[in-house]
């Protein structure tokens, strides 16, 4: 049976120069610890594993809101996006979901809940520049992406990262992504782009002329016309697999 990251092969061949990533769900964990335990002492206990696949799921449902020109960044999706979560570990009390509505708003700011590095950002950077392969972030944030990454240690593995806030265009718009491309002075067939919505992510890079594969951890997407992986250094062993 082949791997999941070889189900949809990346449509170019020639080597990859430069690897994009986007950063929260990708080279950033969310911090499903806080979100548990503010869940315990509201009475909802649930169990760690519990809430990461909630939160997968939750991707997906969230996926299907982003029409064009709707915001990643705007409270209405941050709220779409918790609620998703929460009804998927079947926490409805209205009090409950307002209560962790209330707290998520004011919860560790700017950064919010989107500071831990995943567990195999480092290696997976570190493998990319082991075999000459560049790495950039392009993100949607609020300004503070580039020092959360700063703080994690893993900024000194990029060329550069790319902040919507700081040039003002949000990714699905392909112009963020030719932003990136220009910046790293590679054509699009030379890069790639790895993420975890596949309206934005996917989508996005793909109209800027680039590969793009989808994070699925949990394998919660279905069947998608793009390479889909498990995690940061199967994304990574499939780049460098190609053109190989």
């Amino acid at each position: 049976m082949l791997s999941m990251e070889h189900l949809t092969p990346l449509r170019a061949s020639r080597p990859v120069r430069t690897m994009f990533f986007d950063a929260g769900n990708t080279l950033l964990r969310m911090n499903y610890e806080v979100l548990a335990e503010q869940l315990r002492v509201r009475g909802c206990a649930v169990a760690l594993e519990r809430v990461r696949e909630a939160e997968w799921r939750a991707r997906v449902r969230l996926d299907a809101h982003f029409a064009p020109g709707t915001s990643t960044e705007s409270r209405s999706t941050s709220g779409r996006y918790l609620q998703y979560l929460l009804e998927g570990l079947g926490v409805t009390d209205e009090e409950t979901v307002r209560s962790m509505a209330e707290w998520r708003r004011t919860y560790n700011l700017p950064v919010g809940l989107w500071h831990q590095a995943d567990p195999e950002a480092e290696a997976a950077l570190t493998l990319l520049a082991g075999r000459g392969i560049r790495a950039a972030v392009i993100s949607n944030s609020n300004g503070s992406v580039r020092s959360i990454l700063t703080e994690l240690g893993l900024a000194r593995h990029l060329e550069f990262v790319l902040d919507s806030a700081e040039v003002g265009v949000e990714k699905p718009d392909p112009r963020i992504f030719r932003i990136a491309l220009e910046r790293a002075q590679v054509e699009p067939d030379d890069a790639v782009y790895v993420g975890d919505l596949y309206s934005v992510d996917v989508l996005g890079a793909r109209a800027a002329g680039m590969d793009a594969v989808l994070l699925d951890p949990g394998a919660c997407w279905g069947p998608r016309d793009c390479p889909q992986v498990p995690g940061l250094l199967a994304a990574c062993r499939l780049v460098i697999q190609r053109g190989a």
